[in-house]
């Protein structure tokens, strides 16, 4: 007894072509985001307002502004964590961005080095 699989079942070469293209959309489609994402700029504060950053999609530091009564030479510890802690919130800004806007994409399949 041969098995046999049904005609419509599988849809051998055009089923393929048809999930090529819509990778390649997709891949279109991210690369888009990402280079949107790029050109964006993500700005974070910490101490209340006291020290802001503003960083791009790249995670390159474009401006870092630090109001004067905050600088206590008694204290430049305090400033220093300000600064690191307003940092790592714009970087972590771009990446959450990044995340939620890829998902949209990819429909929340994580795709492996790609974000």
């Amino acid at each position: 007894m041969k098995a046999r699989i049904p005609r419509n079942v599988g849809g051998g070469a055009q089923n393929m072509n048809q999930m090529i293209k819509q990778a390649q959309k997709m891949q279109d489609q991210i690369t888009e985001l990402q280079e949107d994402i790029e050109e964006r700029e993500f700005s974070a504060t910490a101490g209340g307002g006291a020290v802001e950053v503003v960083i791009t999609g790249k995670k390159t530091i474009k401006s870092l502004s630090i109001k004067p009564e905050v600088v206590d030479p008694e204290d430049i510890d305090m400033l220093q964590d300000l600064i690191i802690s307003a940092i790592n919130e714009a970087i972590n800004n771009v990446e959450s961005t990044t995340e939620a806007e890829m998902s949209k994409i990819t429909g929340g399949v994580s795709i492996p080095g790609l974000f």
